[in-house]
């Protein structure tokens, strides 16, 4: 069993600047080396990729929506992910969800409880 526990949403205005991290406990990413991942979903929308980390390797994968402006990092001693979310729009107003599984086959078996990010224009 994965746990996943995000932190770091809130309020903030366009063209600003947040950081969401997760911390995975259980089977931790640092020992078994699966995928994580951040998706997003705002009201009425369907769940949307932002970016994606092969734990192992260190690969990164991101939604062409938040392409260069959002940067998905790990710390492995800490077992936690992070999204660094820069130049912020109103449009990336939603409950942000850290995954955890494979980023190969885009299939996710741990799912966080969410955090909101709202920005405001």
């Amino acid at each position: 069993q994965v746990q996943l526990v995000e932190s770091g949403g809130g309020l903030v205005q366009a063209g600003g600047s947040l950081r969401l991290s997760c911390a995975a406990s259980g089977r931790t990413p640092s020992t078994f080396g699966y995928g994580m991942a951040w998706f997003r979903q705002a009201p009425g929308k369907e769940r949307e990729f932002v970016a994606a980390v092969r734990w192992s390797v260190g690969t990164t994968y991101y939604g062409d929506s938040v392409k260069g402006r959002f940067t998905i990092s790990r710390d492995n001693a800490k077992n936690t992910l992070y999204l660094q979310m820069n130049s912020l729009k109103p449009e990336d107003t939603a409950v942000y969800y850290c995954a955890a599984g494979s980023v190969r086959s885009q299939t996710y078996d741990y799912w966080g409880q969410g955090t909101q990010v709202t920005v405001s224009a």
